[in-house]
């Protein structure tokens, strides 16, 4: 009765320890940015050489999107963060900064993934970031870094091509000398995380030319970063859906 006493003893702890390792797993997660025209998926490919119609009816073409994304986070459903205090660049034109592994992992459950579009006015300091200064990220013309670069061409009324810079920066007022931080943030929904996972993160390039604003190149497509209510605009249509939580494999 004594052995099987003891034997019994042992196969509980042992049980309760396996539970408790069970319950502590922890994951590893990486994020993958795609970018896509209203679903229309957009790859390397298509600079130069894809046409694209936005909500104004300026049919154009994309030769360089870049953007930065802040302050990554992860929230668990008790409200507890994991904060990852980095910043990414994404570049269409470089399929290998299109991925982006988390430095820490996280027990498994459930989350919502929280990050900021471009820098806030915090993080957003002159010359502070060695590795943006190199890939020219600056934004010399208001200070900072630059949210985004999407630049391209129109066509025009007259189907004349024409150039277009659309480029996100904070908003900058010279008549008050005031800033503005028109960065911004993002929240996806529930994410169930069991098991080491790859977060997709959707960007539809067509919704900065729409949705609350809807964006005549005919009218404003160069010289956007000194110019304050586009800016702000070019904000509030980031804001409203340009971002969405795409598939999650494990």
């Amino acid at each position: 009765m004594k052995y099987f006493l003891t034997f019994f003893l042992s196969a509980l702890l042992f049980s309760c320890s396996s539970d408790n390792d069970e319950s502590i797993k922890e994951v590893s997660v990486k994020l993958k940015f795609s970018q896509n025209w209203d679903g229309t998926v957009i790859e390397k490919s298509d600079l130069e050489n894809t046409e694209f119609t936005n909500k104004t009816g300026s049919k154009l073409s994309i030769s360089r999107l870049r953007y930065l994304i802040s302050r990554i986070s992860l929230v668990n459903g008790a409200g507890d963060t994991t904060k990852f205090d980095s910043y990414k660049l994404i570049d269409v034109s470089k399929p290998d900064s299109l991925t982006y592994a988390l430095s820490k992992k996280v027990s498994e459950g459930s989350y919502k993934l929280l990050f900021t579009f471009g820098f806030n006015n915090d993080d957003n300091k002159d010359g502070e970031y060695p590795d943006l200064n190199s890939v020219s990220w600056n934004a010399d013309s208001v200070g900072g870094y630059h949210y985004m670069q999407l630049d391209g061409k129109y066509k025009d009324t007259l189907g004349v091509e024409n150039s277009y810079n659309f480029h996100a920066v904070r908003a900058y007022d010279k008549e008050k000398d005031s800033i503005l931080d028109t960065s911004f943030g993002v929240e996806t929904g529930s994410i169930l995380l069991k098991s080491n996972a790859t977060i997709e993160i959707k960007m539809n390039v067509a919704g900065w030319f729409k949705s609350p604003n809807d964006w005549d190149l005919n009218d404003k497509s160069i010289n956007l970063m000194p110019d304050f209510e586009a800016q702000k605009e070019i904000s509030e249509n980031g804001k409203s859906g340009v971002f969405s939580l795409g598939a999650i494999s494990q």
